[in-house]
């Protein structure tokens, strides 16, 4: 079927003297409208589709910025997740900050090919130069295109705004940089009188360079609908549409950034595929500005579902995300969020955990444990049974085989009656999860460990960094006080929480030890003068097995507090141990100050 070019001389700027703030479908005093204009038309897909990701750069700006090293373990996520044909094909970073800087040349490190990392930048040329020291081969350029941004932002003209994005783009050309200019709030623009005209010139660049120009719709506000027949500039298909069949724009050079202000990041993004465009751009959990982006994980179910299969992708690498972030990252996750959520594969009990327990299909979609490593979870109400706590229990602490409590057991009876209890004082409620686990821990306490070893675990994990860099500094292996002694003495004013820090030789004399508490300096000193430690767990572990030996909680019988100690091998050129390095933490102190906002 023969098609028409697009006739790119019949769209040039309109540059108007005052906005167009399209306020028939924005009128700030009332909700957004959608108009209609009657033209259908029918979907055409892109021949390939991939996803973006955003969370080191959007993500960002909706919670406390990620470390360097959490960021490096989220793109190594993303990486599996991804599978061998990249489809999480990018992601962009910040490069303003040294944070931001350790974080890039971390994950860059990796050498991985996808997701392909790229930057993100305002349209100057001072942040060009940093996606050039960085070597990037790609970057977001931030390129506002409604009224709202151009005249009540920028304070400028439409012809003043494109000649600005128009030199930043030629730049980044010329050093070899692909550039991605984000159309920034592309549902309030005026599409045709700018959109359109700037899209065309990006296009005549690309054309002269020979460099590709990619073009981020992005719909900031999350004003845009995926119905075919509405108008623009908020109809999602026919804005997809306009970019390629008018402006000329090939569909892989097309993304498309959603939010999810009005409950459609979701099937914006999968409408932007089936019109033609080839990316769509997510953050993991669409945690984002405002109600967040796109969800990741949400697009690689819609792939699954539009293509068939999963191309390789690790789909349960989803569940691992999910689990970094509640534990390590402390992410308060709504618990019925769907595929990611506490209770997302959870069903109410009664007849339906009677179903599932006879064939689990009848109540869920699809293998939630094969897929994600997600067992099917129940919600308890009075007619759920022995077996139904029972099978709460099991699935909720994952217990297989002899460990999997059977609903005969003296402790699932108690739960049952303390439920029955609730419902007949006139409980019309279901049984929380939360609620379930303080009746677990009450009557089966066998199955937790304490809040106290949690903790025990967090400082161990903590502590071991720092006393394994320490034992490494060249100083330690001379065995001599005076040059160990500064060395030591800066650890402590670092790390204020260690109470007493000391290393012996090899028979367990000691070498040297230094206290910042001046109140019981003397009783460490005359420790040191007086005894030696051969006998000790911590130097006979560490003198045996080679590793890092962390004791059980103590009371110190110097200064009464509550301890943990570590010690680590000392070792020659020759990988001998010759001495043991030791350090006994003052529990509380080092949570308290190493991390405020520990929650167990």
């Amino acid at each position: 079927m023969l098609k028409l070019k697009p006739r790119k001389d019949i769209y040039t700027l309109k540059d108007v003297e005052t906005p167009n703030l399209f306020k028939e479908f924005f009128p700030y005093i009332e909700p957004p409208r959608i108009f209609f204009d009657g033209k259908y038309i029918p979907p055409q897909p892109a021949k390939n589709f991939y996803i973006t990701d955003t969370t080191f750069r959007d993500g960002q700006q909706a919670r406390v910025p990620y470390t360097p090293e959490q960021i490096e373990t989220l793109y190594k996520f993303l990486h599996k997740l991804s599978g061998p044909k990249g489809i999480i094909r990018k992601t962009e970073f910040f490069l303003y900050t040294p944070k931001d800087r350790e974080a890039l040349e971390r994950c860059l490190g990796l050498g991985y090919q996808y997701p392909e990392i790229t930057g993100w930048i305002r349209a100057n040329k001072n942040d060009l130069k940093l996606v050039k020291e960085a070597g990037l081969k790609e970057t977001g350029i931030l390129t506002s295109c409604s009224d709202y941004h151009i005249f009540l932002k920028l304070k400028k003209t439409r012809k003043q705004a494109l000649e600005d994005y128009l030199a930043i783009v030629k730049e980044a050309l010329s050093l070899g940089i692909r550039p991605r200019c984000h159309f920034e709030d592309i549902t309030r623009a005026d599409i045709y009188g700018f959109v359109i005209p700037f899209a065309i010139e990006l296009m005549k660049l690309r054309e002269e360079s020979g460099i590709d120009v990619k073009i981020r719709l992005c719909d900031t506000l999350g004003l845009g609908v995926p119905y075919s027949e509405a108008a623009l500039p908020v109809s999602v298909p026919k804005l997809i549409r306009a970019l390629i069949e008018e402006a000329g724009v090939p569909e892989e050079l097309l993304e498309w950034h959603g939010h999810n202000d009005f409950y459609k990041g979701v099937i914006n993004a999968t409408v932007a595929w089936l019109y033609g465009c080839t990316y769509v751009n997510t953050s993991l959990l669409g945690i984002g500005e405002r109600t967040g982006n796109t969800p990741l994980e949400a697009m690689v179910f819609e792939y699954i579902a539009l293509k068939g299969t999963a191309d390789g992708m690790d789909v349960s690498v989803i569940t691992d995300i999910v689990n970094y972030y509640k534990t390590e990252l402390h992410e308060k996750i709504p618990p019925r969020q769907p595929l990611v959520g506490e209770e997302f594969n959870a069903t109410k009990a009664g007849i339906h955990i009677d179903g599932l327990i006879k064939n689990e299909e009848i109540y869920n979609s699809f293998d939630t444990l094969r897929v994600l490593k997600r067992p099917i979870q129940i919600i308890i109400t009075d007619k759920s049974g022995t077996a139904g706590i029972a099978y709460w229990i099991n699935m909720h602490f994952g217990l297989k085989g002899e460990k999997q409590i059977d609903k005969r057991h003296p402790g699932v009876a108690k739960i049952y009656k303390k439920i029955i209890e609730e419902y007949e004082k006139g409980r019309v409620t279901p049984i929380s999860n939360e609620e379930m686990l303080t009746y677990t821990k009450k009557y089966l306490p066998e199955l937790f460990v304490s809040e106290l070893d949690h903790l025990r675990d967090y400082v161990i994990k903590l502590m071991s960094h720092y006393i394994e860099d320490l034992s490494q500094e060249k100083e330690m292996s001379t065995l001599k006080a005076t040059k160990i002694r500064p060395v030591l003495k800066k650890f402590l004013e670092e790390h204020p929480y260690v109470q007493f820090i000391y290393i012996v030789d090899a028979e367990g004399k000691p070498v040297v030890g230094l206290t910042n508490d001046i109140e019981y300096l003397h009783k460490f000193e005359e420790l040191l003068k007086t005894e030696t430690f051969e006998n000790r767990e911590w130097f006979k572990v560490p003198m045996k097995t080679g590793k890092t030996y962390t004791s059980k909680f103590y009371t110190s019988r110097i200064t009464g507090n509550l301890c943990i100690t570590l010690s680590i091998p000392i070792r020659n050129k020759y990988e001998e141990i010759i001495g043991i390095l030791g350090m006994d933490i003052k529990f509380e102190d080092v949570v308290k100050m190493e991390n405020g906002s520990y929650e167990v």
